[in-house]
């Protein structure tokens, strides 16, 4: 059974705006907890190559972690997407996954899909399906 992960169609659509509002990949933060995310925190793609590759930007990574130490919430993923329009991860997003549960939320031809980076993922050996509930908020 795939995992579940609940987010507002407030934040599905924020997350979808910024990928519209860009030729190049886009990505930013998940905050939330275990099955729910509370808030997307959209980020500057730092990546040399940020027509087909993303890189968080790190001082924003840094300060979310900050703010989840003071009782914020914490990061449980991220999200980028893929211009070409495919909501799958490629092998590049393989290679560089860590197997540490994040949830990745990929957006592609103005849809969502969500995964999560596992050891011995059902794709590409990294990644397993997550159902998304998008929920009034």
């Amino acid at each position: 059974m795939a995992m579940r992960v609940k987010i507002s169609i407030t934040d599905r659509q924020r997350i979808l705006d910024h990928a519209a509002a860009s030729r190049a990949e886009v990505c930013g933060l998940l905050l939330g907890g275990v099955g729910r995310i509370a808030a997307v925190e959209g980020c500057a793609n730092v990546s040399r190559e940020p027509a087909t590759r993303f890189e968080l930007d790190p001082a924003a990574l840094i300060a979310a972690w900050r703010a989840a130490r003071k009782g914020g919430s914490s990061v449980i993923g991220h999200y980028h997407s893929h211009p070409t329009g495919d909501m799958c991860p490629s092998r590049t997003d393989a290679r560089e996954a860590a197997a540490d549960g994040a949830v990745w939320i990929i957006v592609g031809a103005g849809q969502l899909a969500a995964w999560r980076a596992v050891e011995h993922g059902a794709l590409h050996g990294r990644f397993d399906p997550v159902e998304l509930v998008v929920t009034a908020e």
